[in-house]
């Protein structure tokens, strides 16, 4: 994501629903990786985030639902005045294609921003860093249960 593009994205010429004759809404950077994080992670076999920033606490909260910040993990934006770029990190779920599981993150990570947000998506550049195993996920899920209830 260059800088070149970002001042193209800041002097858009076509019509947004974001620029209005009534005023103009202004979409943060934090909204945009927050609704990309989501989307990503409604495609079955992804995680978002790298390995280094998978822990165990974050494996088990992704499972059970809980916790806020790995919405966010492994999303990195560019918001323009009428268009955004996205940088993903994910990890992938072993034995799943990889380019079926990236276009599938791509795609949904593209009509979530630009029906939610209002903006455009000029591109979802996806990085996988690694892979993990379900069962993997299970047996720690089991482990943290079996501690919590001594």
């Amino acid at each position: 994501m260059s800088e070149e593009r970002t001042q193209q994205r800041s002097s858009g010429s076509g019509s947004s629903p974001l620029q209005t004759e009534r005023g103009n809404t202004t979409i943060q950077d934090t909204v945009v990786s927050k609704v990309a994080g989501i989307a990503a992670q409604e495609v079955e076999g992804i995680r978002m985030g790298g390995g280094a920033s998978q822990t165990v606490g974050g494996v088990l909260s992704s499972i059970t639902g809980g916790g806020g910040g790995s919405q966010t993990a492994g999303v990195s934006v560019e918001v323009g005045e009428e268009e955004a770029a996205l940088d993903l990190t994910l990890t992938a779920e072993y034995g799943k294609s990889i380019p079926q599981l990236t276009e599938a993150v791509r795609r949904n990570v593209v009509n979530r921003v630009e029906s939610l947000v209002g903006l455009r998506v000029t591109e979802v550049n996806i990085t996988v860093s690694n892979v993990y195993f379900p069962e993997d996920d299970q047996q720690q899920l089991e482990q943290q249960q079996g501690s919590e209830s001594r």
